[in-house]
């Protein structure tokens, strides 16, 4: 591995650790969503705490912040495997953010930014099996375990250059959302259409 794809590499933990979450309550004067309802830093949380707008703009960010460092390893040709890689620490970055105490989101807006721009095939797969999950259910959390799930599998058989770092964060997406699972297991997870408290 150069130099050029070890300093990319923690361009992408550096960029991933930007909370777009933290940053766009503050500019609209919501409360911290690390005090707030799940206390996680994320599209969802911001959704039930600022409505659609501030939902968007956090889901914009977090997305930006994994395509913006693959696009710089597209322009300087690095190996897909490697891309793949750099996709993973900007997940890695959203999840266990340096400016933000290591206290991060669950990783779903960024694992899309890195399907974004990594595999529009698997996009389009991760994004049928969220909204179908989602729409049927009204749980994001089962929507976004079902996703990393379907698109690892998807990925074996379509696109296996990035396999192992998408199977890597699906397991991580797993394990970031365990408090989830026992909360839909017990029937007390919180839905979509859920008010803010």
């Amino acid at each position: 591995m150069d130099a050029a794809t070890i300093a990319l590499l923690i361009l992408a933990y550096l960029t991933g650790s930007i909370s777009s979450a933290v940053i766009v309550c503050r500019i609209m004067n919501l409360p911290d969503p690390r005090d707030f309802g799940s206390n996680n830093p994320g599209a969802t949380n911001v959704l039930r705490l600022g409505g659609k707008k501030a939902a968007v703009f956090t889901l914009i960010g977090d997305i930006l912040k994994a395509v913006i460092p693959i696009l710089i390893g597209y322009a300087l040709e690095l190996h897909n495997r490697n891309l793949g890689w750099v996709g993973f620490m900007a997940f890695i970055g959203h999840l266990y953010p340096l400016y933000f105490s290591f206290k991060g989101g669950k990783g779903m807006a960024t694992y899309f930014g890195v399907l974004v721009a990594l595999s529009p095939v698997l996009l389009f797969y991760g994004l049928i099996t969220w909204m179908i999950t989602a729409f049927f259910t009204r749980y994001s959390s089962l929507a976004s375990l079902l996703t990393g799930i379907a698109v690892s599998a998807f990925g074996f058989y379509i696109d296996k250059k990035y396999f192992f770092p998408l199977f890597a964060m699906s397991l991580i997406l797993v394990w970031r959302h365990r408090s989830n699972i026992k909360n839909l297991w017990q029937g007390t997870e919180r839905k979509l259409t859920d008010k803010k408290t």
